[in-house]
């Protein structure tokens, strides 16, 4: 009875043992797991990119934690961030205005020390066709500047004045075109990002140039409300066509470069600055969505990951979301990032990109030491990331790459 007794109390125990295995192999990443974890590296409230030591410490902090892909800035402000012959020749600035990037190619040792550790290294397109008003760019051009319908050009971003390039000026898209060329071309990275910038804002596109390309198509001046249903289609379309010129763009130079955008989601990425992301998935012109999902709460994050349009381009290519990480006067408490992370991955998204690295640890209540454990917790087994799947390319004019089924 008591050889029962034992058989009966070890197999209890092993029963037990077998389910709290499950549990934890259920709670938390495998090492296999395949999953982007990426986060944005910007030059604005942040020194890492300044100097190669900031830059070799940044990624080393970040693969101690198991991070996989980072976005450095290379378009910021109105200037390059890396030396820039296209942009030297446009407007006579080789590169962003500070000592501390002088002599030195930011993106080349950033490429460098990530492959080294290897993670994957995307040039990240930040202010697209916004730039401060008085830029060496906007100076030497400003016949590039799209207006509002009574004429000014100046939109207050915070404390500062920016302008707005005009994408339909075939000038300014072959500037933007030489620019990906140029990185594509003469730098390693595995891919280029283009996010919410990539847009313009709605009121914007009653200049010269664009009233006359309206009129030229529809015949019809352009409406007086911004908002216009046909004229917000017309300018949206605009773009679209330009991102399938940028699409084929960087095939051309390399096939094997990743195009990646990060956009706000479509119900306001679109009617609020014309960019109709979900219209470049489906025609197979974005091979990465990182979708940006910045919100103080999960019921509201939780529904916009439940659109359609989201879950449509989950169901082609990898889609990683957008986590707030805070901003410099607006930290993000580590238990909702905690939250959000374990939502996306609940839902079945294939991982998370956090904006930005300074706030992953930084301005917080909680002290850097404590954030960067629950992020090790997070991600305590590395991870690769999600491969490419189905693009819909073959469903466009271009010819299928190796990252298309």
């Amino acid at each position: 009875m008591k050889r029962q007794q034992k058989l009966t109390i070890f197999l209890a125990v092993m029963i037990s043992v077998i389910f709290a295995l499950q549990s934890v192999t259920n709670s938390y990443s495998l090492p296999n797991q395949k999953e982007i974890r990426g986060v944005w590296l910007t030059n604005i409230d942040s020194e890492i990119l300044f100097s190669k030591q900031g830059i070799d410490s940044a990624i080393e902090r970040l693969n101690r934690i198991n991070f996989n892909t980072i976005y450095p800035t290379v378009w910021q402000g109105g200037y390059s961030l890396y030396p820039s012959e296209v942009a030297e020749t446009v407007y006579g600035e080789k590169i962003y205005p500070d000592s501390r990037l002088k002599g030195r190619d930011m993106l080349e040792e950033t490429i460098n020390k990530g492959h080294q550790l290897g993670m994957t290294v995307m040039a990240w397109f930040e202010f697209g066709f916004m730039m401060p008003v008085d830029s060496s760019l906007v100076k030497q051009h400003p016949d590039w500047l799209t207006e509002r319908r009574d004429g000014t050009q100046i939109e207050i971003k915070g404390e500062d004045e920016v302008v707005w390039l005009n994408p339909f000026h075939p000038e300014v898209q072959q500037f933007i075109l030489d620019l990906v060329t140029e990185i594509v071309s003469n730098y390693d990275v595995d891919g280029i990002q283009f996010d919410d910038h990539f847009g313009l804002p709605v009121a914007f596109g009653y200049d010269d140039y664009t009233s006359s390309l309206y009129r030229q198509d529809i015949n019809l001046n352009p409406p007086d409300e911004a908002r216009d249903s046909f004229w917000v289609r017309w300018r949206a379309d605009q773009l679209n066509e330009f991102m399938g010129r940028v699409f084929h763009t960087v095939k051309a130079a390399n096939p094997d470069c990743l195009i990646s955008v990060s956009p706000n989601p479509l119900h306001f990425s679109l009617p609020a600055h014309l960019q109709d992301w979900f219209t470049w998935e489906r025609k197979g012109y974005i091979e990465e969505l990182v979708l940006q999902v910045y919100r103080p709460d999960l019921e509201r994050f939780v529904d916009e990951l439940k659109r359609t349009e989201v879950q449509l381009a989950n169901s082609h290519i990898p889609v990683a979301i957008g986590i707030l990480s805070g901003l410099k006067n607006r930290p993000t408490p580590i238990e909702m990032i905690e939250k959000q992370v374990q939502t996306v991955r609940d839902r079945g998204f294939n991982g998370v990109s956090f904006f930005f690295y300074e706030s992953l640890w930084h301005w917080a209540e909680k002290p850097p030491i404590e954030r960067e454990k629950a992020l090790y917790n997070l991600f305590s087994f590395p991870a690769s990331r999600v491969e490419m799947r189905n693009n819909l390319s073959q469903k466009t004019d271009q010819k299928p790459d190796r990252h298309t089924k």
